[in-house]
């Protein structure tokens, strides 16, 4: 039985992302129905560090962008989501590194992000719990962090025009949309930002799961001050296979300490798997040897859900008009959801975005301008 449309807009997925664009679809005036399983997904398990990441110029443009619409954003969350512009520190682990620092310094720049060159005792002045001898760190003061499921929250129930319904959805099209109950709900808009899930309504998307480990202290009194990731970071976090670990430190409001990172790709077990979590956290010790010496008080894995080329899809289905797409944000969903949301609602209005929107688009990809939807009743 067919339900008559009850909002503009039907959006699978309440995590990050699906809520900006709630959040931004609705200040436009749409009305929003969210359909969200609760599952949690990658938003639950994430580390919510908001940061301009410049692998690749779209990589760069979508998350400024959207680091500016968080700053917009950040005077009206709620204590929950525990905003803190804490800054990030690229740390270069001797003086041949300092290079990279540099060179990522004139590319954020290049872009209006400012970075401040810090030598090796300055560095340890700020942050005395690293340790020795490091060459020193490139300061990107406009990065910050926040916990993402109470930002998920603030924002789909603190925004006029957005109605929130647990369900599971098991078929989709355009304008329609089937739940595992028999019901079928019908809106002008149909809008994928479920994540990895999203594969099981789409099978052509081109995601693939990466696997990632996490690890958080019990509370201490202030060990570190910024968001702490080593230079070398995004070589692993871009790498196309294989397992790996890089440093990654941040400091939540609550005293404790987030350790990452791991990834691992084309798995979907869950299980905590000591042969990489080992390895991340020696990598850890070894740029923080204190951490030895604090008690970890739980272990967890998540799934990033990545594209080939490392850039979420933002756009409408080139095959199912009415259909659109925001999946494919890997470890960048909590940086870049309110880019995202802006971005996917100006071009459902028909609008100029306020960045160029080509490397987004789904039509780069020629498994869905040439497959059937296969999820489709």
């Amino acid at each position: 039985m067919s339900e008559p449309a009850e909002a503009d807009v039907l959006l699978i997925g309440g995590g990050i992302v699906g809520a900006a664009c709630a959040h931004e679809m609705a200040r436009r005036g749409l009305r929003v129905r969210v359909l969200d399983n609760a599952s949690g997904g990658a938003t639950g398990a994430g580390m919510g560090h908001l940061v301009a990441m410049d692998d690749n110029p779209a990589e760069l443009a979508l998350s400024h962008y959207s680091i500016g619409l968080w700053n917009q954003l950040r005077a009206h969350l709620s204590a929950a989501c525990a905003y803190r512009n804490c800054g990030t520190l690229w740390l270069a682990a001797d003086q041949a590194e300092m290079d990279l620092a540099r060179a990522k310094q004139a590319t954020l720049a290049r872009h209006g992000v400012a970075g401040e060159l810090l030598d090796s005792a300055t560095l340890a002045e700020l942050e005395p719990m690293l340790r020795k001898g490091l060459g020193g760190a490139l300061k990107i003061p406009g990065d910050g962090i926040l916990y993402a499921p109470a930002t998920a929250h603030w924002l789909l129930h603190n925004t006029p025009g957005i109605s929130c319904e647990r369900a599971r959805v098991s078929a989709i099209a355009a304008q329609r949309v089937e739940l595992d109950d028999g019901r079928v709900l019908r809106a002008e808009y149909v809008v994928l930002a479920n994540g990895l899930a999203a594969r099981n309504l789409l099978p052509e998307l081109p995601l693939r799961p990466k696997k990632g480990h996490l690890l958080i202290t019990d509370r201490y009194p202030q060990q570190v001050s910024h968001q702490l990731v080593e230079l070398g970071y995004a070589a692993s976090a871009h790498a196309s296979n294989g397992t790996s670990v890089a440093f990654n430190v941040q400091p939540r409001p609550t005293g404790q300490l987030l350790i990452g990172s791991s990834r691992q790709f084309d798995t979907l077990d869950p299980a905590i798997e000591p042969e990489v979590l080992t390895p991340m956290l020696q990598r850890a010790v070894a740029y923080l040897p204190g951490l030895a010496q604090l008690n970890g008080i739980r272990a967890w894995t998540g799934f990033r859900a990545a594209t080939p080329d490392g850039l979420p899809i933002l756009g409408e289905h080139p095959r199912h008009r009415g259909l659109w797409l925001a999946v494919g944000h890997e470890g960048l969903g909590v940086t870049t959801a309110p880019g995202s949301g802006r971005l996917l609602t100006h071009l459902m209005l028909g609008e100029r975005p306020d960045i160029d929107a080509q490397a987004y688009r789904p039509e780069r990809f020629a498994e869905l301008t040439t497959t059937l939807t296969g999820g489709a009743p």
